[in-house]
């Protein structure tokens, strides 16, 4: 999608993703700063969401940042008083994994996800010291009294939230619900 945006870049905003680049490294802005600098491109130069975030990952990009990978986001995710939440992310994520030899992780800022496809399950810390599991359902959502309608995350249609203290049987109850996202995203 980023290679996209950014071919069509000097077409939409008259300038290309180099030049942009160098307007925000004259600003002031922070490139380092990503959010500032998407902030930015938008209150001041009225840049469309999907190039901002283009632009602001080359301005980072030349001021030294490196995307970090699935590990280096899970890794931020997780550390400090979330630490502790860490071993039940990962045994989600091999479960979903394990699906099938398309499965994998990708990184995000405030999620991993796991794609096919398309994305069929994001793990993330939750609120009160859980681990919310958000579970993309295309035709037909499984029932399972602990699923709920996701309020914006991560595409997902439903999720649910184990706590910091689930156990092997809790992680194995997911199997059912992962494995119905697995087959209806690919």
């Amino acid at each position: 999608m980023m290679a996209a945006v950014s071919s069509s870049l000097e077409q939409r905003t008259g300038r290309t993703l180099e030049q942009w680049a160098t307007v925000v490294k004259a600003s002031g802005v922070d490139p380092l700063d990503q959010r500032a600098v998407r902030a930015w491109l938008k209150d001041v130069h009225g840049v469309p969401q999907n190039s901002q975030w283009a632009i602001a990952e080359e301005a980072a990009t030349q001021a030294g940042w490196v995307r970090p990978d699935a590990d280096g986001y899970t890794d931020a995710l997780y550390s400090g008083r979330r630490a502790q939440l860490r071993a039940i992310h990962d045994a989600v994520i091999v479960l979903a994994e394990g699906l099938g030899p398309d499965a994998r992780r990708e990184g995000r800022g405030g999620y991993i996800p796991v794609v096919r496809k398309t994305q069929f399950v994001a793990v993330a810390p939750g609120p009160r010291h859980t681990v919310r599991v958000g579970f993309r359902f295309r035709e037909g959502t499984p029932v399972d009294e602990r699923l709920s309608p996701a309020k914006g995350f991560a595409q997902a249609t439903h999720w649910l939230h184990l706590p910091s203290d689930a156990d092997e049987d809790d992680l194995r109850s997911l199997e059912p619900l992962l494995e119905a996202a697995y087959l209806q995203n690919g």
